[in-house]
């Protein structure tokens, strides 16, 4: 239960400080200039919480757990990648079915992202459980 405990916590804290960074800083002008034209005013920051809490249960279960298990943080980064690859395409290839001025490289980009960021925490956060847990 602890390796668990602290799989959770490494891999939140490395998934949304690495995404603040992305999404704040590193591609904000990318993201602005695709769209813009659909983002709220104020972020909904309940929603923002809920998405991340929830979201890195995921990377736990269907990464963490599994390269804890068997093989480690390679598998880890593995399947993490997987898993952000199917839940990011999920989201964008969604939103480039359904609305207006979504475009493939936005879809591309962030599935690339999400794949990226998904297997480097799932990494983390396996490699910090078996140090720590």
């Amino acid at each position: 239960m602890t390796a668990t405990i602290v799989a959770y916590i490494a891999t939140l804290i490395v998934f949304v400080v690495v995404d603040i960074l992305w999404l704040g800083y590193i591609a904000r002008e990318y993201y602005f200039s695709q769209i813009g034209h659909l983002l709220a005013p104020q972020f909904n920051l309940l929603a923002v919480f809920v998405f991340y809490l929830v979201y890195v249960v995921g990377i736990v279960i269907f990464a963490v757990l599994p390269a804890l298990a068997a093989g480690g943080v390679m598998k880890a980064l593995m399947m993490g990648a997987l898993f952000g690859f199917f839940c990011y395409a999920t989201y964008d290839l969604t939103n480039l079915a359904t609305l207006k001025n979504w475009s493939l490289p936005m879809s591309l980009i962030d599935m690339a992202w999400g794949s990226f960021l998904t297997g480097v925490a799932a990494a983390v956060g396996t490699a910090a459980a078996q140090r720590f847990g």
